[in-house]
């Protein structure tokens, strides 16, 4: 026997508002409430929905419907707090610096590297082994 399969369906905050005050008003259990709204379904799903729903009107009021309980809440990334005009400044001057330092490195390794290849060509010229 196949059972109907469930879906987290999502109310709306009057909704949730007006069944609560109903039940309230009218003095009905869990069970009378979940056969008075939900009365083709399994009425022990709802009667823990309607405990919620009570307890959250009774600690927040109806403003407690307004927010999103469903789910993990989001930590989400950390903002990154900006810097300071002159440390970023002092960012910037180094990151030129360095940059101008490593093309210099750049240009003398370059330069061993045709030194070396020169000096390699000229003692296979003269006939001396490399090194």
């Amino acid at each position: 026997m196949s059972r109907k399969k469930e879906f987290n369906a999502k109310y709306s905050p009057e909704y949730k508002i007006a069944v609560i005050m109903d039940m309230r008003e009218n003095h009905l259990s869990y069970r009378e409430t979940a056969r008075k709204y939900w009365a083709d379904e399994r009425e022990d799903n709802y009667k823990n929905r309607l405990k919620e729903w009570e307890r959250v009107y009774l600690t927040e009021g109806a403003v407690g419907f307004m927010t999103e309980r469903r789910g993990r809440k989001s930590t989400g990334r950390p903002r990154k707090r900006p810097l300071d005009k002159e440390i970023e400044n002092d960012l910037i001057a180094e990151n030129q610096r360095l940059k101008e330092h490593n093309q210099y490195l750049e240009a003398e390794l370059e330069y061993i590297k045709k030194l070396s290849a020169l000096v390699l060509a000229e003692e296979q010229k003269n006939g001396k082994k490399p090194k």
